[in-house]
């Protein structure tokens, strides 16, 4: 179901939508100011980022990849993760399961 909800402030720099919430899965656009961070933190949810715009340095458990607009990356669950942008850029996340954490802390109500 498409969600209709403003953009958040997630971190400094950093502000979240959430697009779309399926079933078992959902979508959200996470726009950030050049040199902005989404701080290191886990979950049980498996993650795939699409970078849309700019280029990101992601950590993974201890591991730095540099992810460019176009290219995408996989964050297992429970994996120890954040992200810093190189330039103003965007990602597009999807979870699985659901990230009813964030639902919840954005007001999103599903029918």
């Amino acid at each position: 179901m498409n969600v209709q909800v403003d953009w958040k402030q997630a971190e400094p720099g950093v502000q979240r939508k959430i697009t779309t919430v399926g079933k078992g899965m959902m979508s959200m656009l996470v726009k950030f100011e050049a040199g902005a961070e989404g701080y290191e933190h886990s979950h049980p949810h498996e993650q795939l980022t699409l970078v849309v715009k700019g280029a990101f340095d992601f950590k993974i458990d201890g591991q730095t990849t540099r992810v460019n607009a176009g290219e995408s990356i996989y964050i297992p669950s429970n994996a120890k993760h954040g992200v810093q942008a190189i330039e103003e850029g965007m990602l597009f996340d999807t979870f699985t399961p659901v990230r009813e954490d964030l639902l919840e802390k954005d007001g999103v109500k599903l029918d």
